[in-house]
């Protein structure tokens, strides 16, 4: 998921656009992941399976509204696959943080340079950054790493 994840910020920031494969990647690795990590089907994947059909619903909500693209939408949900709940709502504030120094940069960049349009975000960058960030503080134990609550070293 993390080498998909780096792909998918790259491929948002060049093209603004975030390939379907790569999204149904992530989402295919996810039963494999729930394998290797011995995550039993009640709760743990019913649990991730219910946390990827909320996301899905709140944010295909966004997209209609037209405040979110479908690549992040799809994206944020296939990571939901992977990410145990607590540690998805912790991802999304961390997003959110990054999403708004991202939005705000490249709003700075906008009005510096005298563009005119609608000002496209790169939210994938955002939806990778905290995604990774989430995956490996789930997953520290696998590093013999110390996080502590916030999910810092």
């Amino acid at each position: 998921m993390a080498i998909a994840l780096l792909i998918a910020a790259v491929t948002d920031i060049r093209r603004r656009q975030i390939d379907n494969w790569l999204t149904l990647t992530i989402a295919a690795g996810a039963p494999l992941y729930w394998w290797a990590s011995g995550m039993s089907f009640m709760p743990g994947i019913a649990w991730q399976l219910g946390l990827a059909a909320l996301t899905f619903a709140v944010l295909f909500a966004m997209f209609a509204l037209g405040v979110m693209g479908g690549g992040d939408v799809k994206l944020l949900t296939a990571v939901a696959l992977w990410i145990a709940p607590l540690w998805f709502m912790r991802l999304v504030i961390v997003m959110s943080i990054i999403g708004g120094l991202l939005t705000l940069a490249m709003w700075i960049h906008h009005r510096a340079t005298k563009r005119t349009g609608r000002l496209a975000i790169p939210y994938g960058v955002a939806i990778a950054s905290a995604g990774l960030w989430a995956l490996f503080a789930q997953n520290r134990e696998l590093f013999h790493l110390p996080v502590n609550a916030a999910g810092f070293g």
